[in-house]
């Protein structure tokens, strides 16, 4: 009993401070790494509203999920795509824990991104003035300009969904903080 009390000791010993023992040996632990690139190169990248420069670039990140990446560049349409980025297996509980804190060497996990820019469309001058008479005609005449149906330019209904009914009671209610009794 006594030598396996010491044995156990000694592995939490090892494990709690081997890589202070082992002096400049860094831990191991997940290195997240995210690369975009485009066709033409050289856009601008922004993620979630932060520039992190032009590509081809790569940034680290510490979180999965889904990022706004928008790349703009002159000549060529803004393009922003909400781009799902999905964690590895293993960076889900439990398994995130033990790669995280107890991996011999460092992990890499390196995403890449491809992005095909579009041409800017170049609207001709006399559909562009035609159009801005055609708007400025119904202004005066007082006709309000309607507005968009198509579903993606729609703004989100703001209405709730319905609350979930309750389920019936069981047993005797009992307050919180135990039964009232009056005073005496």
């Amino acid at each position: 009993m006594k030598r396996n009390v010491r044995i156990l000791l000694l592995i939490a010993v090892v494990t709690c401070f081997g890589w202070e023992l082992a002096g400049d040996a860094q831990a191991g632990g997940v290195r997240r790494r995210l690369t975009i690139r485009s066709n033409p190169p050289g856009a601008l990248v922004v993620i979630d509203d932060q520039e992190i420069g032009y590509t081809p670039v790569s940034t680290s990140f510490t979180y999965y999920g889904t990022r706004k990446i928008q790349l703009i560049k002159d000549g060529f349409e803004t393009l922003t795509v909400k781009q799902a980025i999905q964690p590895p297996w293993y960076e889900y509980p439990p398994f995130d824990f033990l790669s995280e804190n107890f991996a011999w060497s460092e992990i890499r996990d390196e995403r890449a991104i491809d992005f095909q820019l579009i041409g800017q469309q170049i609207v001709p001058t006399d559909v562009l003035r035609g159009r801005a008479e055609e708007l400025r005609d119904s202004a005066r005449r007082g006709v309000i300009t309607p507005l968009p149906t198509t579903p993606e330019l729609l703004p989100a209904p703001l209405s709730a969904p319905p609350p979930l009914p309750l389920p019936p009671p069981q047993g005797p209610y009992v307050p919180r903080g135990g039964p009232y009794l009056p005073p005496r």
